[in-house]
């Protein structure tokens, strides 16, 4: 059993299962803790207005994603400059490459056009970066299973 897990289409083959498996997972810890952060946020809110913020208030959940996708981008900095493995970087790149597609799903959604445009734009920013800096495949195969996932999520019209 341990000699088939040395074969490199087997160990090929379960890096990116795991990338795919545990890439879902943590993305479901995300959107957790996206809602338990946005709901103490209002909690905090509601303590000092009797207002229904997130109606009257047309900025505030904007701009409280923004606020989500900024402590995003700082846990991901600190991630990606650790000594982790590369599988377990490549499992979490699933979680900073969602945020983005998703905050650009979300801004633009009254324009799909631009949103599918930006989204493209993106990925294809983001695999030209992996290009020049020669990442591990891994990176690469997170982002194409992302943009996938959140271009069928587009289409399907799955709401999150």
């Amino acid at each position: 059993m341990i000699k088939i897990l040395k074969n490199p289409i087997v160990k090929t083959i379960l890096s990116m299962l795991a990338v795919a498996v545990f890439g879902f997972i943590l993305l479901n810890i995300t959107f957790i803790f996206d809602a338990i952060y946005q709901g103490i946020i209002d909690w905090i809110i509601k303590l000092f207005t009797p207002v229904d913020i997130n109606t009257t208030w047309y900025w505030f959940p904007p701009l409280k994603h923004t606020l989500f996708v900024i402590i995003i981008g700082i846990i991901s900095w600190f991630v990606f400059k650790s000594k982790l493995k590369t599988i377990y970087k490549a499992i979490f790149m699933t979680v900073p490459l969602a945020t983005v597609f998703l905050t650009i799903g979300m801004f633009l959604y009254r324009w799909p056009l631009a949103a599918y445009l930006l989204g493209s734009l993106f990925a294809l920013g983001f695999l030209y970066y992996l290009y020049k800096k020669k990442a591990h495949w891994l990176y690469y195969f997170a982002l194409i299973l992302i943009s996938l996932v959140m271009l069928l999520v587009g289409l399907l019209g799955v709401e999150i």
